[in-house]
This record gives structure tokens, sequence and C-alpha cells, in this order.
């Protein structure tokens, strides 16, 4: 599969980020990762120095679109708010996890517990 084919899924960041000119990008598209995506940044000298900066690398791969940006590199993810950082990430966890997130639910009539398949990913 290329990067071309691959899905994508849109997104809007809680806050945005803000650009040079101070105008804030909030909507954007994520795509499926693929395994290249997983397995570059462990090259990368600033994932050697600072483990905790896989993530950057990471979604500087998978973010395709933010706003009217032009393109998506480590800077704009570093530039990032805290807030809108964990919603990435949160949401690259859901698209990439295998399968569908199961989840325990309780019945509210008869009080039996029952798993149930949680939304499709980008949902």
């Amino acid at each position: 599969m290329t990067q071309g084919a691959a899905p994508e899924f849109p997104f809007e960041l809680p806050y945005g980020f803000l650009d040079g000119e101070g105008r804030r990008h909030r909507a954007g598209t994520m795509r499926l990762a693929t395994a290249f995506d997983e397995i570059a940044p462990l090259k990368d000298t600033r994932v050697a120095q600072n483990p905790g900066y896989i993530v950057v690398i990471l979604l500087s791969r998978v973010v395709t679109r933010l706003g009217s940006l032009d393109y998506i590199n480590p800077k704009v993810i570093e530039g990032l708010f805290a807030s809108d950082l964990a919603y990435l990430q949160d949401m690259y966890v859901r698209l990439n996890r295998s399968g569908r997130e199961r989840m325990l639910v309780t019945c509210p009539h008869c009080t039996g517990d029952f798993e149930v398949e949680g939304p499709e990913p980008g949902k």
C-alpha cells in the first residue's frame, strides 16, 4: 500500500496550531500509519537523545493536513499546545490499534454485564 492509498481521517483540534502570523489551524486529517512510520523514527538522533520525541516524529509523518499549512513537519508538531498534542496522540492510538476496542457495560434494566464494540476508528 502506498502512502497515497492509506485511509485518512478528519479531525479538529481542541485549540489549534498558531502559525507565525497568528492564524489558528484546527481542522486536519491523519492517515493510518505504516510499519515504516513506526520504524523510521527509531533511527532519528532526536529520538535517540530523547525517547519521548518519538511522538513528534510519528505525528509529523501521519498528519497529512492541518488548516492551510503547506506542510507538516516536526516543528509544527512541537508548536502544538499540550491539549492538541494529547488529542492527536489519542487519535493515533485509536486509528492504529488492531481491531476495535471492546468495552464492558452494564445494562440499566437487568444490571447484567456484557461487552460491546466501540466506535469505528476516526469516529
